[in-house]
């Protein structure tokens, strides 16, 4: 049976989405290098008044175009700097993407129901909402593909010629969009996804023949910003377009390299709780391709963007959050078959899946976070309340499978409810050692005396060194002997200044220290490592990786 009746789901499913999405998200720190990254490069945007060309700690950064940064600049200018109003970006794009999800099943199946279904499969998923509640830039082209998804159905639909040209022309502003955001993908992406449609309908001349319009809709809005930049960066360009998209989808020195299959398992866990559905939707979208052709024009929404990520040597979790859109449409529809024909074997399997995933991860949080294996502790001594919290939090997950599978599974939907405490503990269930290195406020916020009265700050990290921009708001930090995703911006001649290398280091701080206090923190490979190439500071101090240098004025 389907459990939110339209008068109860109008109430449970936005308390749901506060509770997974609003709650959190300033309960825990910022990650480095995502999170402190584009915290930071919206604070130069809105500190400089320049909404055309991005800057990391005031050096050029052309790894991506502005849109994403404009919404992040935006959620900046009204909620001001806080780790909430970083994040919120990412949630907003969320809650539009549920929406559209919401409408589209509206529009394919006309069924509340259904549509609700819909849209909590996809924002109580795993991936969608580790993402979702995360500051990076795959939530808002998620949003964006989402959107073509719709407006190209919308247009498969339609039969008159004025409105096929409006939602081509609506698929083009979403293109457009995505291409703002995140480059040439956001127009890669649904060609490859409409042309299977088009050929199993036998309307390749019309989508050609209309797709035209959604082209110079697309290129009509994206031009403004597109001559801007070029006039402003002369090499944008032929550095966003070479280095980071043909080198990092086919070129052999890609960051994050990982082999054709990375996407598979990452999949499946990014549809817990529903993950018992996952395969036998994929099966009905084939199976009835030619029946309900809504099906198959959601499965090429899923498949095709996953073959094309996989096909890219360089592989991150976040990138297939598009496909979970239409994956939760086609999870909806399965299941509402499923209750049609009076069949919960699939819920109860899910149910299981579920009670196993939740006492597998209490156990293993218990035996690994008190010791048992000594290798692998990931907690310390002093933290044996996050080791009880993450246990009971994951028994949570355990005991609500429990209950879906109770009365031959009448209670399936509450599988919506897993991952609930999860979300809302996260933040206090992090292990010190990943916070002294991967979220830098804390360390941040325990020396900012020092960091304060510093005239010059350096690090060997550029996510450390975004967290402290974001921190201290200046953007002039230097870089010690790395450069990172800085190493492009650090060629321009009025950047050469801004990087020290380890063998200038001694003669560099002699003349730093006439001008005022340095400050030098460094994040090392390990909690042991000996840095004795460094000259002698005035104060030291160390938590976990990260150790302060700290050298007062001659």
């Amino acid at each position: 049976m389907l459990l939110f009746s339209k008068r109860y789901s109008v109430v449970i499913l936005p308390i749901l989405f506060a509770l997974l999405y609003l709650l959190p998200i300033n309960t825990r720190l910022l990650w480095q290098p995502d999170e402190t990254r584009y915290a930071e490069i919206s604070r130069e945007m809105l500190q400089r008044g320049d909404w055309i060309v991005p800057h990391l700690l005031g050096i050029r950064y052309f790894e991506k175009p502005v849109a994403g940064y404009w919404i992040n600049n935006v959620s900046q200018w009204l909620l001001g700097d806080s780790n909430f109003s970083v994040r919120f970006g990412s949630v907003f794009c969320t809650a539009c993407s549920v929406a559209l999800i919401f409408w589209l099943a509206m529009k394919m199946w006309q069924s509340r129901s259904a549509a609700t279904l819909a849209a909590m499969i996809y924002f109580t998923s795993l991936l969608a909402f580790s993402v979702g509640t995360y500051s990076v830039l795959d939530p808002m082209i998620s949003l964006w593909l989402t959107a073509c998804m719709a407006a190209s159905y919308m247009s498969l639909q339609v039969r008159t010629p004025w409105k096929k040209c409006g939602g081509y022309a609506l698929l083009g502003l979403a293109c457009g969009m995505g291409f703002m955001t995140k480059g040439f993908l956001a127009l890669v992406i649904p060609v490859i996804c409409i042309l299977p449609v088009a050929i199993l309908q036998k309307r390749v001349k019309e989508v050609v023949l209309f797709g035209s319009l959604s082209v110079l809709t697309a290129l009509f809005l994206c031009l403004p910003w597109v001559i801007a930049v070029a006039l402003r960066e002369s090499d944008f360009w032929n550095y966003f377009f070479w280095v980071e998209h043909i080198q990092r989808f086919a070129s052999d020195k890609a960051q994050h390299k990982s082999p054709f299959w990375f996407y598979l398992p990452l999949l499946c866990l990014g549809a817990l709780p529903w993950i018992a559905l996952l395969p036998s939707s994929l099966i009905k979208g084939w199976r009835e391709r030619t029946t309900r052709p809504e099906l198959f024009f959601l499965l090429c929404w899923v498949i095709m963007p996953l073959l094309f990520f996989s096909l890219a040597k360089g592989k991150l979790l976040t990138y297939i959050l598009p496909c979970m859109a239409p994956l939760s449409l086609l999870m909806a529809a399965y299941a509402k078959d499923c209750i049609a024909n009076l069949s919960m074997r699939t819920f109860k399997i899910n149910g299981l899946i579920n009670l196993i995933f939740g006492s597998a991860v209490a156990l293993s949080i218990i035996f690994l976070g008190l010791g048992f294996f000594p290798r692998l502790t990931i907690y310390g001594d002093q933290e044996h309340e996050k080791v009880i919290l993450g246990a009971l939090v994951f028994t949570g997950w355990a005991i609500v499978g429990l209950m879906t599978l109770r009365n031959d599974a009448q209670y399936w939907q509450f599988a919506a409810a897993c991952p609930l405490l999860f979300a809302l503990f996260a933040g206090y269930l992090i292990p010190q050692q990943v916070i002294d290195a991967n979220q830098p406020q804390h360390f941040i916020a325990n020396n900012i005396g020092l960091l304060k009265e510093s005239r010059t700050v350096l690090t060997n990290n550029v996510g450390i060194a975004t967290g402290l921009g974001w921190e201290l708001k200046r953007s002039d930090i230097m870089m010690y002997d790395a450069q990172g995703e800085l190493q492009y911006g650090l060629t321009y001649p009025d950047s050469h200044g801004r990087y020290v290398s380890t063998d200038n280091f001694p003669i560099w701080l002699k003349e730093a220290r006439r001008k005022g206090d340095v400050s030098l923190i460094i994040l090392s490979p390990s909690n042991n490592e000996s840095l004795v190439n460094l000259p002698p500071p005035n104060k030291k101090t160390q938590t976990g990786r990260l150790i302060l240098f700290w050298y007062n004025k001659y």
